[in-house]
């Protein structure tokens, strides 16, 4: 049985009433949690208090009590989890930064696939006005981004096709990339 296959039907027992389920569906695509809770934490200032292992343990408590999605695979789980994920972090960034008088915290997040450095609290806040203009594009970024799904994966998550997946990634890529730069740019002073 391919291990796609094994989750589903985790899955749905889970979702039937099966306490044990969500542990074998845990146990199943832990290492991929883990890859993507040290992808996102990597950069992070060494004062920082949040592991990977605590972010997919926090994410695993705040999922544990839902039942009633109609679970489609590995890839849907992934898709929930990595959206509980990015709450969490945005939320310590937040607790973070509230704990600073000065509100200076910079609180980084990997670039997608790339080393640069971006400020989490900005990415949410950019991408949640990307979800609201592009729903689509928006639900792409975030299982790309953040899920690290292949495009092959969000296409069978979405029911959309791979073409339409590549097509809003390249969209919401040049639309995000716009946004972040004038997000993060400081206001300039007026000239003397």
């Amino acid at each position: 049985m391919a291990i796609g296959e094994s989750v589903t039907q985790w899955l749905h027992l889970w979702r039937e009433g099966d306490q044990q389920a969500i542990e074998h569906v845990t146990d199943l695509v832990y290492q991929d949690l883990r890859r993507l809770a040290s992808y996102y934490l990597d950069g992070e200032s060494q004062a920082n208090t949040l592991q990977p292992t605590a972010l997919v343990h926090e994410a695993y408590l705040r999922i544990s009590g839902i039942r009633d999605v109609d679970w489609q695979g590995r890839a849907h789980f992934i898709s929930v989890v990595t959206h509980t994920m990015r709450r969490i972090l945005v939320d310590h960034a937040r607790a973070r930064r509230a704990a600073k008088r000065d509100g200076s915290v910079f609180d980084p997040l990997p670039a997608a696939r790339g080393n640069a450095q971006i400020d989490i609290l900005a990415m949410d806040q950019v991408l949640e006005r990307l979800t609201e203009l592009y729903p689509r594009c928006g639900q792409v970024v975030e299982l790309h981004f953040f899920g690290d799904l292949e495009f092959q994966e969000i296409a069978a998550v979405m029911s959309i096709s791979l073409a339409t997946v590549e097509r809003d990634w390249r969209f919401a890529r040049a639309w995000l990339q716009k946004n972040m730069t004038q997000k993060t740019m400081s206001p300039r002073k007026p000239a003397n």
